[in-house]
């Protein structure tokens, strides 16, 4: 997959998740694995502003389209991060880190995983 600029509405997120996590999908496979319930034509329309910006690709699946993700989900993760890392915390990893830590119910052992993330890039 390429290495792209990938950026992401909501709605896109949800089929792009769906992408990412079957390989693959018709639009009806898409609408029928998304959690939220979307008219058969919103999914399409969103699948092809997709392939338009080049994010995923299609080949033909007897009558149908089966789309393909063309961006690997750990990108599009960096590329957000890094625009909410820029955007809302001027660029600091460590405000990111303690808003997550400061403002999130984690659980003792989410926190030592974390530890353990620290203290193994030290």
């Amino acid at each position: 997959m390429a290495e792209k600029k990938a950026m992401f509405t909501e709605r896109e997120l949800d089929i792009m998740d769906v992408l990412w996590r079957e390989g693959s999908g018709t639009v009806l496979e898409v609408q029928e694995a998304i959690e939220d319930p979307l008219a058969y034509t919103t999914v399409l329309t969103v699948l092809r502003t997709l392939e338009q910006k080049g994010y995923v690709g299609h080949e033909m699946d007897g009558r149908a389209y089966r789309y393909l993700p063309l961006v690997e989900q750990n990108v599009a993760r960096r590329n957000h991060l890094d625009r909410l890392l820029g955007n809302l915390f001027k660029g600091s990893p460590e405000l990111l880190v303690t808003q997550l830590v400061s403002d999130r119910d984690l659980s003792k052992a989410e926190l030592k995983k974390l530890r353990a993330l620290l203290d193994e890039r030290l």
